[in-house]
């Protein structure tokens, strides 16, 4: 008999990683903000559509959530019509949601008070990643739990790591979003000098990905930033999010990040210019359109 899971948030991300685990004979319950995004997903893979969070999580032995922000973390987590109030003794609550360490922490310690277990574990690899079931997963928590999960994140993920207690799988997306952005920023200075000078950035592309300058964001973005399509991953309103949870978390630590703020202000920049869905790319927009 597969185990049964709840899944909980059924966005670009959590759509097919959800689909992942159905294929994998995991039998399935469905909750997502907008009902008619569980029926669909219901009719494709085959699971139940559960009408809260709290009804998803009777029967499942492990929840998982990909939601927006922290509030919407609590909110399913805790909420009137939380999955805490109906997890069995035992369940362990997975967290694949952005937030910031200190709510990790919370839900960790309220868990453990009520016999569960709660799991922090960010994932990167973008919706490419999801769907493709390649994604990275950062995880924080104890390590029991960890282990009983590992199988099934093992479906969606290429990578898994347990990265310390509670919190620690947010402070290492903090870090994997920092190094993006400089990377993102870098890439559309390069990108724009390219242009500007007369030179084929295509070409260019070419011959710099062969050498240390190369990165995923080069290999998988410069051809639709060239072309100044920018449809294609994570959105910079979400990147916005992110950046200001790891910007909060350095100057409680009094450390100062001057390209993450920098970088951050030029996002606010693309919100203005009506970009906030675009993909994080869309750096090099502001530095003058194709």
């Amino acid at each position: 008999m597969p185990a049964h899971v709840a899944f909980i948030g059924l966005g670009v991300m959590g759509y097919p990683m959800a689909s992942h685990l159905a294929r994998a004979g995991y039998a399935v319950a469905v909750h997502n903000r907008t009902r008619a995004v569980a029926e669909r997903w219901a009719r494709e893979h085959g699971g139940r559509v559960a009408e809260s969070a709290a009804d998803a999580a009777r029967a499942a032995g492990v929840i998982v959530a990909c939601v927006r922000n922290d509030d919407d973390v609590r909110d399913v987590a805790v909420g009137p019509a939380g999955a805490f109030g109906a997890m069995a003794p035992g369940a362990v609550f997975v967290d694949h949601t952005t937030t910031s360490a200190r709510l990790a922490r919370e839900l960790a310690d309220e868990a453990r008070r009520r016999g569960l277990a709660f799991l922090d574990a960010p994932v990167s690899g973008g919706q490419v990643g999801a769907a493709e079931g390649r994604l990275t997963v950062m995880v924080g928590g104890d390590e029991a739990p960890f282990a009983r999960v590992r199988t099934l994140l093992d479906v969606y993920a290429r990578a898994v790591r347990r990265m310390g207690e509670s919190g620690s799988g947010q402070l290492a997306k903090m870090v994997n979003q920092l190094c993006i952005a400089g990377l993102i920023q870098g890439l559309a200075e390069g990108l724009a000098f390219a242009r500007e000078a007369g030179i084929d950035a295509a070409a260019v592309v070419d011959v710099l990905s062969k050498g240390a300058g190369q990165s995923w964001q080069m290999e998988h973005r410069s051809a639709t930033m060239i072309e100044g399509r920018f449809d294609f991953g994570f959105a910079v309103d979400l990147m916005r999010k992110d950046l200001a949870i790891a910007l909060a978390e350095a100057q409680a630590r009094g450390l100062e990040l001057p390209v993450a703020r920098i970088v951050d202000g030029f996002y606010a920049e693309i919100q203005q210019m009506g970009g906030g869905r675009w993909d994080t790319s869309s750096l090099i927009a502001r530095l003058g359109r194709n």
